[in-house]
């Protein structure tokens, strides 16, 4: 584990629960957590029971007994961390977005592919229960034909010009770390579901805003101009012909993590919010009279009917976000050997990042950009 933040606990907390609750190809054994602060990296590795610790990631990586590298870092390390992984041999999950940009992202895919080496990007949402039965849905053909797609991710965390930017805590406010702002850190994770769910974008029309133009930096002291991203709002078209409105923003007073998305067919419609994340709401046109509505669907069936659920409590007693990593864990564990890899792969989470990166070029043009796609 390279990194000891929020997503270094959250995934931690999964490696450990996995194993007790699937049946699982192999169990994984936490060998190393890998971080700057050696005390702090410490502290971490004996709460989450690694057995060892390195301050230095290239000796984590080189390491012969270890086998798989998880890179929780911020994103300027995705691209060296991930391909000196592959070099050394070593399967690799790595944290979202997959890099700052399209071009970081296609040097990571054709490392893992020479190396051969199984690779999974955390877009951890798609293994949250209702999300993925909205997808068995809409395979199975019960919307059928798509007509839109709407998501929202709302945060306002960064509202006081007071907030400085950069550094261990704040480096998702520093373009040379991140990259971008809400639009690699949240709607990124919009964009992953929404491919998953309803297929390639085409093309996108955006709208990006800065709102606080100056901040002090945590690590130089000066007041340096702001780079990312605050907010982002734009028009997509899928490939399907199907429409869709994308916003996000850490400037929606009230909201801390309000991620929702809608999706609108000729036959149904379904919908799906992350502060309810065990419900799925379902309107199907083909009932008809007074028994016409929305339902929601509670899923939480360990019977078999709902993804995942067999694995945990009995019907009715639901699950939370925490669930999303231990399923995605077990997914890339059990697929390890066989012809599917657990998606998202680092292929699968570029086609995101070259939507983020026609996001923010019209964002800057004011026009319509086409978005590069995986050959």
């Amino acid at each position: 584990m390279i990194g000891y933040g929020f997503m270094g606990r959250a995934h931690s907390n999964a490696f450990r629960k996995v194993g007790n609750f699937f049946d699982l190809k192999y169990q994984p054994v936490l060998k190393a957590a890998c971080g700057r602060d050696e005390e702090k990296v410490k502290a971490f590795a004996a709460r989450w029971g690694y057995e060892s610790t390195e301050t230095d990631w290239h000796k984590l990586i080189a390491r012969d007994d270890i086998d798989a590298v998880d890179v929780c870092a911020p994103n300027d390390q995705h691209l060296k961390m991930a391909t000196a992984a592959a070099k050394a041999g070593k399967m690799i999950l790595c944290e979202k977005p997959i890099a700052r940009t399209g071009a970081e992202g296609e040097k990571m895919v054709a490392a893992v592919e020479k190396a051969g080496v199984p690779n999974m990007v955390w877009y951890n949402y798609r293994r949250v229960p209702a999300v993925t039965l909205a997808k068995q849905l809409i395979d199975e053909g019960r919307l059928g034909k798509i007509f839109h797609y709407r998501a929202k991710f709302l945060q306002d965390w960064t509202i006081s010009p007071e907030l400085p930017q950069g550094g261990a805590g704040l480096w998702r406010l520093d373009a040379k770390a991140a990259g971008s702002g809400v639009t690699g850190d949240l709607l990124a994770h919009c964009i992953d579901t929404a491919l998953w769910l309803n297929g390639n974008i085409n093309t996108v029309s955006a709208m990006t805003e800065t709102f606080i133009k100056q901040r002090t930096h945590t690590l130089t002291g000066k007041v340096q101009k702001v780079s990312i991203d605050d907010a982002c709002a734009f028009l997509a078209r899928f490939q399907n012909g199907s429409l869709a409105t994308f916003e996000s923003t850490r400037y929606a007073r009230g909201h801390k993590a309000l991620y929702t998305f809608e999706i609108n067919g000729e036959k149904a419609s379904i919908a799906w919010d992350l502060h309810d994340l065990h419900r799925l709401e379902y309107f199907d046109h083909g009932i008809e009279g007074k028994l016409r509505g929305w339902q929601s669907i509670h899923v939480t069936d360990a019977g078999g009917d709902h993804p995942y659920m067999d694995k945990w409590w009995v019907p009715g007693l639901q699950i939370g976000y925490e669930h999303s990593f231990v399923h995605q864990v077990a997914d890339f564990i059990n697929s390890l050997g066989t012809k599917k890899p657990a998606s998202p792969t680092f292929k699968d989470a570029l086609e995101t990042q070259y939507v983020c990166d026609a996001v923010l070029k019209s964002g800057k043009t004011g026009r319509w950009e086409k978005v590069k796609h995986v050959k």
